[in-house]
């Protein structure tokens, strides 16, 4: 005991064991070293472990933001796709009837047979059997039932359906009947010396029928003549986008009988010149 206290006041006073103390650690450290291993390694794995379950917490997280951001873009090119869509809907609006209103499709019935749509407007919106429906682009059929909250509107490519039309270019008048193809309409009982082409556009006539005159319908894209026929071939493609739209157009006229309107039912009304054309109600 007193040596130790004679060297600890010898080194604090006289540093006279500052050479002894440096051979001493140069002996000493790979003992400390090699005694440290073990400590070093169990900090180091720890750490690893820690820092991987870090990185893998972090790229989980990131993953799951970057699907987030991708749903929401998704959402927001089809927000803005139908926004075009309402807005075209909304341009077109003011070019027709006194009265317009937009609905939905809530169901689709395509096939041979039957071609027809269910929209989300009923009779407690004014929606009456025979309405004209049109998309931003032109005629897409009418209204053949009416229920409270919806009705069924028969397309013009349904087979059954007939609709009144002449060429924009001359005046000529036809008959435009479906085919049961999305995307095709047959003129009937256009005579072989008819003055039609292909590129021809086709508008309502406004006779024997609801729609009022000068509403686009189609553009001729096939003109047949077949010698011993009495009647050229003319088929036609729809202007309206009866296979793409989502939201339609239902259309009231100054001279239709017009049906009350609920409140809140989002019917336009927009006044019209007075040389508006007159439409029916019958099929």
């Amino acid at each position: 005991m007193l040596a130790s206290i004679l060297l600890a006041v010898l080194d604090h006073r006289y540093r006279h064991l500052e050479a002894v103390r440096s051979v001493l650690a140069v002996v000493t450290y790979p003992v400390q070293y090699v005694a440290s291993l073990p400590v070093d390694f169990g900090t180091r794995l720890v750490e690893s472990f820690t820092s991987r379950r870090l990185l893998e917490e972090h790229n989980s997280r990131l993953h799951k933001e970057n699907l987030l951001l991708k749903a929401r873009l998704q959402q927001f090119e089809a927000l803005e796709a139908e926004n075009m869509r309402l807005r075209d809907l909304v341009g077109s609006s003011f070019k027709v009837g006194d009265r317009v209103l937009i609905a939905e499709l809530l169901s689709i019935d395509l096939d041979p047979y039957k071609q027809e749509v269910i929209i989300n407007k009923g009779s407690l919106h004014g929606v009456f059997v025979g309405q004209p429906i049109l998309d931003a682009h032109a005629v897409m059929g009418q209204v053949v039932h009416v229920t409270p909250f919806a009705a069924t509107v028969i397309l013009i490519t349904d087979a059954s359906h007939a609709l009144p039309v002449q060429v924009l270019r001359n005046g000529l008048r036809a008959i435009a009947v479906g085919t049961g193809q999305i995307d095709e309409i047959e003129l009937s009982y256009v005579p072989q010396k008819a003055d039609i082409r292909v590129n021809d556009r086709l508008v309502t006539s406004g006779l024997a029928g609801p729609f009022p005159p000068g509403y686009p319908v189609a553009t001729v894209t096939e003109v047949k003549y077949e010698t011993g026929q009495a009647f050229a071939t003319v088929i036609a493609r729809p202007d309206a986008q009866l296979d793409r739209s989502r939201e339609v157009l239902l259309v009231w006229t100054l001279s239709t009988n017009l049906p009350p309107i609920a409140q809140g039912s989002g019917v336009v009304t927009k006044p019209v010149a007075a040389s508006q054309p007159a439409g029916g109600h019958s099929r």
